[in-house]
């Protein structure tokens, strides 16, 4: 597959407690990484939409005789992109897709000669929704479709109520473009599929770390990406069960809880991560690589955001208690839980 310039390849990655003594050492959490690790897939993990794999799109469209691209799309709309493109190269399809007379029946035809011709090959699945996205992001995404819960699929798509009703009666789904195709499924829910999907996974490590620390049975903590929140939230408990809730539907308020006028922000979900990665000692146990990762991923996904969510606080004894904090972005969907706990 023909590389991209390297104007367009910057261009589409630019995106944006009390300790626990564990019977592990920190040897054993920063052990030379397996082979699966070291294989891990190349995702797309900022909010463009063209994957990298598939930037070849926008070479093509760049690059391109007008006799080439005459092959693949009527003269009148190659007349209008090789004007465009003398003024400024392409660099989003968003940008292409403003061309007069390009629309996505276009893009597809561009897309049609840019496999054809070598620009891209099977790495690159093409354009869905209004993204092109790669084997590694339709991996990703079909695995999230096929398991996540009603609760964040519903806030991942807060305006595709009825998209994700069929979503989740129709899977499981084997490729994106079935995904794509579900009645009620577009360029917006789409793509917020995908950013679910992919964009996170520099946290997800972090939170697998941190669940990877063992307990010796007195403290713990427990960090998730993709939960279900609403039976979280909802579950009573025996001895004590203290919930403060924000930024929810009056429906969907736990019987119970306090209310909290104030929405989260950023500080206040980094802080909850922040606290529960020192409660097991991960500031030791977890290579800094990781840390310094999951923690700007998670800037990056929360920065000037508002987010909805419960803290609470239960005992199922006198002998134990545990601290859960629940917050979900009311935009996006993007969610992170964390619990921390003890037990005498």
């Amino acid at each position: 597959m023909r590389l991209g310039s390297a104007l367009l390849a910057v261009s589409m990655l630019a995106g944006c407690g009390g300790g626990l003594e564990t019977e592990t050492t920190p040897e054993s959490v920063t052990s030379t990484p397996s082979v699966e690790q070291q294989q891990a897939p190349i995702l797309t993990q900022t909010n463009v939409d063209v994957a990298i794999e598939c930037s070849g799109i926008l070479e093509f469209a760049n690059t391109a005789s007008y006799a080439i691209l005459d092959r693949y799309l009527p003269s009148n709309v190659v007349t209008n992109i090789v004007n465009r493109r003398a003024t400024a190269p392409f660099t989003s399809l968003a940008d292409l897709g403003s061309v007069p007379l390009v629309g996505p029946a276009r893009l597809k035809q561009i897309e049609g000669g840019a496999r054809t011709l070598d620009y891209i090959d099977a790495d690159c699945v093409g354009i869905l929704d209004g993204i092109a996205i790669s084997r590694d992001d339709q991996t990703a995404i079909v695995a999230l479709v096929n398991s996540i819960d009603d609760s964040e699929l519903h806030d991942v798509l807060p305006d595709a109520w009825n998209g994700a009703v069929n979503l989740l009666n129709t899977r499981p789904f084997t490729t994106a473009q079935q995904i794509a195709d579900t009645a009620g499924i577009g360029d917006v829910s789409f793509r917020n599929i995908r950013n679910s999907a992919t964009l996170s996974r520099p946290l997800e490590a972090l939170f697998a770390a941190v669940n990877a620390i063992p307990s010796n049975g007195s403290y713990g903590a427990v960090t998730k990406r993709h939960f279900d929140w609403w039976n979280i939230a909802s579950a009573g408990h025996y001895y004590r069960d203290d919930k403060t809730c924000f930024g929810l539907e009056p429906s969907s308020v736990p019987s119970g809880a306090a209310i909290r006028p104030n929405l989260a922000d950023a500080a206040e979900v980094r802080t909850a991560v922040q606290n529960a990665v020192a409660y097991v000692n991960g500031n030791t146990l977890i290579p800094a690589a990781v840390r310094t990762a999951g923690f700007a991923n998670l800037d990056a996904l929360t920065q000037g955001r508002s987010f909805k969510g419960c803290i609470i606080t239960y005992e199922n004894d006198p002998w134990s208690r545990n601290t859960v904090h629940i917050y979900v972005d009311t935009v996006t969907g993007f969610s992170v839980m964390t619990e921390t706990w003890w037990a005498e």
